[in-house]
């Protein structure tokens, strides 16, 4: 599927079931929220910590798809369109980093 579907679907689910769109500071401060809920997750089943019990039920896929959801809000909010962006930003990393990683003994 495609980003721009995503935001579609999104702003579809808005209208229909979430009432309106949070305000554009209460989402960033959500997405910053879920964003720490999945480095919770990482440090700690990736990581040196130690994973709490309370942790080990935590589904990487769902809090990593509560950051998306909540991109997606703040995208549709802004007029931003991610697919647009995101192609771009791949052309760009593509022709920044042609060689660099290549190159990388770190990466060998």
């Amino acid at each position: 599927m495609e980003i721009s579907r995503l935001q579609q679907q999104v702003d579809e689910w808005i209208q229909t079931v979430g009432v309106r769109y949070f305000n554009e500071l209460t989402n960033m401060a959500i997405l910053t929220e879920e964003v720490g809920e999945v480095a919770r997750i990482i440090s700690r089943r990736y990581g040196e910590q130690s994973e709490k019990e309370s942790d080990r039920t935590k589904d990487l896929g769902e809090e990593l798809a509560d950051v998306l959801f909540v991109t997606l809000c703040l995208a549709n909010q802004t007029g931003t369109d991610l697919q647009e962006a995101f192609d771009e930003k791949m052309k760009l990393k593509t022709k920044r980093d042609m060689a660099r990683h290549q190159n990388n003994k770190k990466l060998k």
